[in-house]
């Protein structure tokens, strides 16, 4: 059992963690879980990690009193896996950490020593309960804490310690980290501020698209000597000032940054009026800054924000300019990563191979679509770094898939790409056109018959993995047509299993609990002021936590139309808003929508294939077109055959030797069996659903009888037969 090192964290978190471990204990838990971590951060109000939980519930307008709740429901619900690993209590005992528990003490080091800290801080484990992976981060989204919201509070907090915020005299003592120039965004930046007035500008794009580090660029380029004349300095407004004295923190960057730029991230926090500005009387000061030219701002902002409280501000929009910045593609973000190579590996005192910067570029780009490149890729190399040390410190755990030597490669960024998604390694390192040339073979190892099913899905999701998609759209959307129990159900399981690793990576809604028009509040969750505001959107909440998943809408056919516009909405544009204004992107599901329209046609052998035109034109009629014309296909599910129904008892049967084998026990079960199991069937028209029940009540039960009779030793052969009442157990 390995033992936490006593010196990493901080004096602070030691009181936490055994805080934490007294709740443990209350609780009856075996394991220290992030929760209980949590729960000792709300319940002190002197540590620093409690002071970042309030600042973003004031921010939300939330309780800390309900995260509390929420966070202590959880802990007791959940059952943390044990890690093999302790921590030292002040009284001496050991206190067992789970998986998770440890993963959040490493990245927190990780995030320490990235911000200069000696030790490990409450905050820093804060940070690291946000990351994706760990149980506590659905808890922590709620209030606005988000890896890229702690990122960018404690780098703001950082950098107001550590300098006097001007970033062009940073460059100059070559304090500031490498930058990569992106040439033609700094050329447009440069020129707006190159103008004779109206200099203002802000940077529109999405948290992770590199708006800091285009002015940190700009911030380069000044210092030498290339940067837009009569402008040399860059200013940022401290966040901690902000936090601490708002609208003397922005008179004192105002004042600081004259003859320069005035840097202000988040700039929509600053305007909305006094019923929805963060900081009312820093606003008037910034808004006054926008009709002289002395210093110049440069503010970020969202789409969204720009559009709901920037675009209505003629302060803003008549004295300054919008420039876009677009999230870089795989090839530069390579190029981004090489400059920061030398940078990482100071920091984690490793090597890192070449191989590895495209690796986390092309895996970032592919499966962290929640952030966009470049920023996605930079986290995910920080987090392998962290890994990779982690694995040549003998105090820590060696992660298992990671060799111990201080080299990086690009196995060790698949390593760490599966930690932060949740998706298998091997799905990650595996050959992708190697793997989705077989793709039809692999489901037909789950799926009997519906060969035009089959072989529709797998065109529709190869050609989105070559490419020839829109990528902001889900891999693919298909209406599964069908009477029930033909395998509409299973085929969305395969999906699931052969794109995200398990069959467990989906989220069902049964479309009939959404028939009122007021049960669009429960699907994407009810706006600010509504009843159920709390709770999230049942759809939303799901994608947002995994949004590596199919998505599976049963019964469609049932929903209200308000509910079928937000589908559509779903499938055009690959996202959806919730009620809180957190943005769940389907980009990285498959939505399947399943209805028993036409039923009665298709499960009519003697009409053929006029069924199918039947069963088509029973949709036509109750869907609009505008919706039928966003699926990528409408796959009819056909009545399945008695010949399909044996192999599917046959496959099912697999799933029963497989629980007999755990017991030591090899069943086999003859083939007369299975014929008499087959006809126990009173309902062919449900096609393979009622096997489970057979099975269970002439299978499973009896053998359960047959083991509690017998006790038979390990290794036993129990073979099923037919005899003269029915089946036998020898």
């Amino acid at each position: 059992m390995g033992t936490l090192n006593p010196d990493l964290p901080s004096k602070e978190l030691h009181q936490a963690l055994n805080d934490a471990a007294a709740l443990m204990r209350a609780m009856k838990k075996r394991v220290l879980m992030p929760e209980h971590l949590l729960l000792a951060f709300i319940q002190s109000p002197g540590n620093a990690a409690h002071r970042v939980l309030a600042h973003f519930a004031e921010q939300r307008g939330l309780r800390i009193d309900e995260l509390e709740k929420r966070t202590e429901t959880q802990a007791r619900s959940r059952i943390g896996r044990d890690a093999d690993f302790h921590y030292p209590s002040a009284s001496g005992e050991p206190i067992s950490l789970s998986h998770e528990m440890l993963i959040v003490l490493d990245e927190g080091r990780a995030i320490a020593q990235a911000t200069d800290e000696v030790w490990i801080g409450t905050d820093h484990a804060l940070a690291a309960m946000s990351q994706a992976g760990v149980s506590t981060a659905g808890l922590l989204q709620r209030f606005g804490i988000t890896p890229q919201a702690m990122t960018d509070f404690m780098t703001d907090r950082t950098l107001g310690r550590r300098t006097t915020g001007n970033w062009v005299e940073a460059a100059r003592q070559g304090e500031m980290a490498p930058v990569h120039y992106r040439q033609a965004l700094l050329r447009d930046l440069i020129n707006l501020l190159s103008l004779a007035s109206d200099r203002h500008v802000i940077l529109v794009g999405s948290a992770g698209t590199g708006r800091r580090s285009l002015v940190y660029g700009l911030a380069q380029l000044i210092a030498e000597g290339k940067g837009p004349q009569e402008v040399d300095r860059v200013v940022e407004i401290s966040e901690a000032a902000m936090v601490d004295n708002a609208d003397g923190a922005a008179r004192a960057g105002l004042s600081q940054a004259k003859g320069g730029v005035l840097f202000v991230p988040n700039i929509g926090r600053f305007f909305g009026g006094r019923l929805y500005s963060e900081f009312p009387k820093a606003a008037n000061h910034l808004q006054k800054a926008f009709f002289e030219d002395n210093p110049i701002i440069i503010g970020t902002a969202t789409e969204a924000e720009y559009n709901d409280r920037l675009a209505a501000n003629p302060a803003i929009t008549e004295n300054s300019h919008r420039l876009r910045v677009p999230p870089t593609d795989v090839a530069e973000t390579t190029a981004i990563l090489g400059t920061l190579q030398p940078h990482l590996e100071r920091e984690y005192g490793l090597t890192i191979a070449d191989e590895a910067l495209e690796k986390a570029a092309s895996l970032a780009g592919r499966y962290m679509t929640a952030t966009p490149l470049p920023g996605a890729a930079v986290h995910l190399m920080h987090r392998a770094c962290a890994l990779v040390r982690m694995s040549t410190q003998t105090q820590l755990p060696f992660t298992p898939d990671t060799p111990p030597d201080a080299h990086l490669d690009a196995e060790d960024v698949t390593v760490a790409a599966s930690a932060m998604t949740g998706i298998p390694v091997t799905k990650l390192g595996a050959d992708e056109r190697a793997r989705y040339a077989r793709m039809v073979d692999h489901i037909h190892q789950r799926i009997i018959g519906q060969e035009e099913a089959v072989l529709a899905v797998s065109r529709a999701v190869k050609t989105a993995r070559v490419g020839l998609k829109d990528p902001r759209r889900p891999i693919g959307s298909f209406f599964f047509l069908g009477p029930t129990g033909v395998g509409k159900t299973e085929l969305a399981k395969a999906l699931a299993d052969f794109l995200f690793g398990s069959e467990e990576a989906m989220v069902v809604l049964d479309m009939s609990e959404y028939q009122q028009e007021d049960s669009l509040n429960r699907f994407i969750g009810a706006p600010p002021g509504y009843v159920g505001f709390e709770g999230g959107g049942q759809l939303t909440d799901r994608v947002i936590e995994s949004p590596y998943t199919v998505v599976l809408f049963d019964e469609v056919e049932k929903a209200h139309p308000r509910v079928l516009d937000v589908l559509l909405q779903m499938m055009e544009e690959g996202r959806l808003t919730d009620g809180k204004g957190r943005t769940a992107s389907f980009s990285e599901t498959v939505i399947i929508l399943t209805s028993n329209l036409g039923a009665r046609y298709l499960g009519d052998p003697s009409l053929g294939e006029e069924a199918k035109e039947m069963a088509l034109a029973e949709v036509k009629r109750r869907f609009r077109p505008e919706f039928l014309n966003r699926l990528d296909d409408i796959i009819v599910f056909h009545r399945l055959t008695d010949d399909q129904l044996r192999q599917i008892l046959g496959l099912m049967l697999k799933k029963e030797y497989k629980l007999a084998a755990g017991r030591g026990l090899n069943l086999k079960v003859t083939d007369a069996a299975r014929t008499w199991l087959l006809a126990q069937n009173e309902h062919p028209e449900w096609g393979a659903r009622p096997l489970r029940r057979i099975i269970q009540r002439h299978i499973r039960e009896p053998l359960a009888d047959f083991l509690l009779a017998h006790d038979p030793p390990q290794g036993t052969t129990v073979r099923v037969d037919m005899g003269k009442d029915g089946l036998t157990f020898e």
